[in-house]
């Protein structure tokens, strides 16, 4: 297998403490693999307008340079880009006419027909390093760590790119298990955190982040993970301003499932990147001693 990797815009600015513990994560588990050249941003969002072919030439550039580099796999770590990647592969292998139109748009590019497989790190782990394999190199387990899996939108939605089942998924829960976490389930984990309604809706944005943080608190969590960076905005950086609307709320720390990975994989702290995270979220990892040196 030859693995290409894509991170996507934001892993490379405001949400560099999941790139950065990924990679060392799969630097720690022997992963070898090439970030993707010439990379470009993958446009977030998928279209759900059957005929606005031009908003998959992004993604679909993207998965040339994969196919240019001779990968079978392209690996990603934000859900957004795991979803828009993964839809904009299944059209190019299902759909004829559709694929021709944008190949003969991209003229300079070589054609292009879904022969790369889009996977994220969940199921990649999953399906082809191995949860029993993985949970053989933990060095520091999260014993005593109660974390709830937040799926989000873009992991389970649609069923055609979904990583597990998208009304009961257990992708998450068995990860974090594999890292010794003890899993909290909440009946929020599938839900929406809002979105980029942050941006224009921002009190229905907050009230459907609150709604989540609450129920993981009320069902027993310390901190909740997940793996994407709007998700992390609207949930993590945005929680002060929550908790400042509603008196008795306690705060609750936001991990990436990567920064969750490298610290069971005994990776340096300084790799984490939780300057970039709540202060809670350093102070909670200390209070477990789970943080290396």
């Amino acid at each position: 297998m030859k693995l290409c990797y894509y991170p996507g815009c934001t892993l490379k600015t405001k949400a560099r403490n999941l790139e950065d513990a990924a990679l060392a994560s799969l630097d720690a588990l022997g992963i070898e693999y090439e970030e993707l050249p010439r990379w470009n941003c993958c446009g977030a969002v998928y279209s759900l307008a059957d005929d606005d072919l031009i908003h998959l030439i992004a993604p679909v550039r993207d998965l040339v340079r994969a196919k240019e580099q001779g990968a079978d796999t392209l690996l990603t770590l934000c859900s957004m880009c795991y979803n828009t990647l993964a839809r904009a592969n299944d059209l190019m292998r299902e759909d004829e006419e559709k694929r021709k139109t944008i190949n003969d748009f991209m003229d300079e590019e070589i054609d292009y027909g879904g022969e790369v497989k889009v996977v994220h790190l969940l199921d990649f782990l999953r399906d082809d390093y191995g949860l029993d394999k993985l949970a053989e190199k933990i060095t520091r387990p999260l014993k005593g760590l109660k974390v709830s899996p937040y799926y989000g939108c873009t992991l389970t939605r649609p069923r055609e790119v979904a990583l597990d089942r998208p009304d009961k998924p257990t992708v998450l829960q068995d990860f974090l298990k594999a890292l010794g976490a003890e899993v909290v389930e909440f009946p929020s984990s599938i839900e929406c955190c809002g979105t980029y309604q942050v941006l224009g809706n921002q009190e229905s944005a907050l009230r459907r982040s609150q709604a989540i943080i609450s129920d993981a608190t009320k069902h027993g969590a310390d901190a909740l993970a997940l793996t994407c960076p709007l998700c992390d905005y609207n949930l993590g950086h945005k929680q002060k301003v929550i908790l400042e609307q509603n008196d008795g709320m306690s705060e609750l720390p936001v991990y990436y499932i990567s920064q969750l990975l490298a610290v069971a994989l005994g990776v340096s702290a300084d790799v984490l990147r939780l300057d970039l995270n709540q202060e809670r979220a350093t102070e909670l990892l200390k209070e477990k001693q789970l943080l290396a040196g």
